[in-house]
C-alpha cells in the first residue's frame, strides 16, 4: 500500500532513516513501500529531549529510524524507564502501554503513546509548581496520582517486574 505525503515549504520528514527537507514550495510524494516515516511535527532533536519522558520519546524515535543500533536503543530505553518509574510510579500505566508496543516492535505506535507520557509529565510538573504545599503534604506517589489520571497500584506493579535490570 502506498502513502501520499504532502510537504509544506521547508518541512522535514524522515523516510527510511534519511532526513529530507522540502524546498521553497509545497510538494507531494508517494512512498510505495513500507519504511519508517516521521513527519516534522513528530521529529524530536536530541537537544530538545530535555526531560526524562522526552528522552524516552527520543530513544523510541531512534528505535524506529535506526534499526542497525536497535539493541543499544533498547538498553537505553529500559534504563530510562527504570529511572522514570522509580521517580514517578504513577507513570507506570503509560510506560506499560509504550513498552507493550516496543516489545511488539510497533515503534510508531510507541511514539504516539510516548507523546501522552510527555503530556502527563508536563501536568505533573505544572501541578508541583502551582501546588501551595508542594509534594510534602502526602507521599510523592499520592501527589503525582492526584495531578494525573489516578493510576492505581495494580497497574504500577504490572510492568515493574518486567523491566530488565
Amino acid at each position: 500500500m502506498s502513502l501520499k505525503i504532502t510537504l509544506k515549504p521547508h518541512e522535514r520528514v524522515i523516510i527510511g532513516g534519511a532526513v529530507i527537507t522540502n524546498g521553497n514550495t509545497r510538494s507531494e510524494m508517494i512512498v510505495e513501500n513500507s519504511v519508517p516515516i516521521l513527519r516534522d511535527k513528530d521529529i524530536m532533536s536530541e537537544k530538545n529531549a530535555d526531560s526524562p519522558c522526552k528522552r524516552i520519546y527520543f530513544v523510541i524515535q531512534l528505535m524506529y529510524v535506526d534499526e542497525k543500533n536497535l539493541t543499544e536503543h533498547h538498553k537505553t530505553y529500559w534504563r530510562l524507564v527504570q529511572d522514570v518509574v522509580k521517580a514517578a510510579p504513577s507513570m507506570i500505566y503509560l510506560i506499560d502501554q509504550i513498552s507493550q508496543q516496543i516489545l511488539s516492535s510497533r515503534y510508531y505506535q510507541a511514539l504516539k503513546a510516548a507523546k501522552k507520557l510527555i503530556a502527563y509529565e508536563q501536568e505533573v510538573i505544572e501541578h508541583v509548581r502551582t501546588s501551595t504545599g508542594g509534594i510534602s503534604g502526602g507521599s510523592k506517589d499520592d501527589s503525582l496520582r492526584k495531578a494525573g489520571r489516578g493510576i492505581g497500584p495494580d497497574k504500577r506493579r504490572s510492568l515493574a517486574s518486567a523491566v530488565p535490570e
